[in-house]
């Protein structure tokens, strides 16, 4: 399954459940888009996905939990909370697909990192049609992903269906809801800001707002396109080396003390673009003493970087534990001081 959706901010996403299957390594990944598929497959995979979006829509959890894959029924609170938390969006709308995609994994074991190459890729990469996918613990099977674009009220969402076939039935295996705006602004609206802050020296800002611009156009974490690919390549140009990334740490310093940055990333928090960090410490039991240190951290990082100010609402300082344990701050950017 995805291993991404707990890293990436601006998504309610209920974590994909996929069979697994005792380890091995025989194998092999193939994928078809809409074109390629024969019509018949084509014709079930958008029936199914609109049948279900229709669910969605009513808040109809129940339904969708009948035609589910049994290891998403076993728990099915995820997505029950992906369709509550959205319901009221997606009320009445009505969705239009776009082409699918047919995953063939083979084999009898689980795969534990699954690649998908999907359509024609030319000397420059992917292609207006093209896609892949990457997945981990991906169990042998056939899965069809589906994209549905629903207008609403409340700006245009994006839902995206997995698939699972089992007999001659699509069953549902994984389901994500996402809105392709933030306070009214697209994507576009967002390379359009990192670009003003690139023009004015805050390459920070403009990678962290290049970020966002990204995420309002992936409709998936594990999946990729040719305008993902170049948003990717745009933001790399610009990429702090002085920001964590990529497991790189960096070190910090506030209140006499040395902190290591694990990740700092944007995220939504209810009605404002915050700026998440996450640091190390040995322990977080100790409540009040990790309260000063996240207070610390955001005090260091608006100092060493007081561009942030311009760009973000907040900041939330993560204390994370060797053991994966985490104490949470959040200060809004005027009560840093």
């Amino acid at each position: 399954m995805p291993n991404e959706c707990g890293r990436h901010f601006l998504m309610k996403c209920a974590v994909l459940v996929l069979l697994a299957i005792s380890a091995g390594r025989a194998r092999a990944e193939s994928c078809l888009t809409s074109s390629d598929m024969d019509a018949a497959t084509r014709s079930a995979l958008t029936n199914t996905a609109l049948h279900y979006f229709d669910a969605i829509a009513r808040g109809d959890a129940a339904s969708l939990k009948t035609g589910a894959i049994p290891s998403l029924v076993a728990d099915f609170s995820g997505i029950e909370s992906v369709v509550k938390s959205n319901q009221a969006a997606l009320s009445g709308a009505k969705a239009a697909a776009r082409p699918p995609f047919l995953l063939e994994a083979e084999g009898a074991a689980q795969i534990q990192r699954a690649e998908f190459f999907c359509g024609v890729f030319g000397k420059s990469g992917q292609t207006q049609d093209s896609a892949a996918f990457y997945l981990s613990g991906l169990a042998p099977g056939k899965y069809g992903v589906v994209i549905l674009d629903a207008p609403t009220a409340k700006g245009p969402y994006m839902v995206s269906l997995i698939l699972q076939q089992m007999g001659t039935d699509w069953k549902l295996g994984g389901l994500y809801i996402k809105s392709a705006q933030f306070g009214g602004h697209d994507s576009n609206w967002f390379i359009a800001r990192a670009k003003e802050y690139q023009s004015k020296g805050q390459a920070h800002n403009a990678w962290l707002y290049y970020l966002v611009a990204r995420s309002l156009i992936s409709p998936l974490s594990f999946m990729s396109t040719a305008a993902t690919d170049k948003l990717y390549d745009d933001s790399q140009k610009l990429q702090p080396a002085d920001f964590p990334a990529d497991g790189k740490t960096i070190d910090i310093s506030g209140a006499g003390t040395t902190y290591k940055l694990s990740a700092l990333f944007p995220e939504v928090v209810g009605n404002d673009l915050d700026l998440i960090v996450r640091y190390s410490v040995t322990d977080v039991s100790n409540t009040n003493q990790t309260y000063q240190s996240n207070v610390a951290v955001m005090k260091a990082l608006v100092t060493k970087y007081p561009e942030l100010r311009d760009a973000f609402a907040a900041i939330v300082a993560r204390a994370v534990d060797a053991n994966g344990h985490d104490y949470g701050t959040m200060l809004a950017m005027k009560d840093i001081k």
